[in-house]
């Protein structure tokens, strides 16, 4: 299983507009510093699991970890060396810890530093901003975030995970 995380601002990201030329096309902006959050994570046999959290931090990849570990019960899990995976100073030791407890349903293989090729979910957060943020505005936060929410419930990303990590 591969794992990653996200940051979903609440902006418009324009990809192409159709203008009459020579005119200046108009940009709905929010000019918000708003953002939700996204847990995510890709099974060999095509099975996914996404949430959606206020911050990126070692506390919400904890329970993030406990949702796989129900969902998925034993797995070898893939991430990168995020700070929140147990590599920065502030909840390292939480993390290692529940990592230990754990060891005989978790087993955790760490990407090569800045290798983000190697992880199919970085294509997920791609695909879904591509669908959900390009060219859309949003009236409120709110509907952004149901629309992430709804994109990551109902899409299958049918992604050959063994040609990523052996790329």
């Amino acid at each position: 299983m591969c794992e990653d995380e996200s940051i979903f601002i609440y902006d418009s990201i324009i990809r192409a507009v159709w203008a009459r030329k020579g005119s200046k096309p108009i940009v709905l902006k929010t000019g918000s510093h708003r953002k939700t959050c996204v847990f995510g994570a890709l099974s060999l046999d095509e099975r996914q699991l996404f949430r959606q959290t206020k911050e990126i931090d070692y506390l919400e990849f904890i329970r993030f970890l406990n949702a796989l570990k129900r969902k998925f019960k034993k797995f070898l899990l893939f991430i990168d060396r995020a700070p929140w995976h147990g590599f920065g100073q502030r909840g390292a030791e939480e993390v290692k810890r529940y990592f230990a407890k754990n060891k005989k349903c978790i087993t955790v293989v760490y990407f090569p530093k800045v290798s983000p090729e190697f992880n199919p979910v970085e294509e997920c957060w791609r695909q879904t901003k591509d669908s959900v943020l390009g060219s859309t505005f949003y009236p409120t936060f709110e509907e952004m975030k149901v629309a992430v929410t709804q994109h990551l419930r109902t899409k299958r990303f049918k992604l050959d995970i063994v040609k990523y990590l052996c790329q």
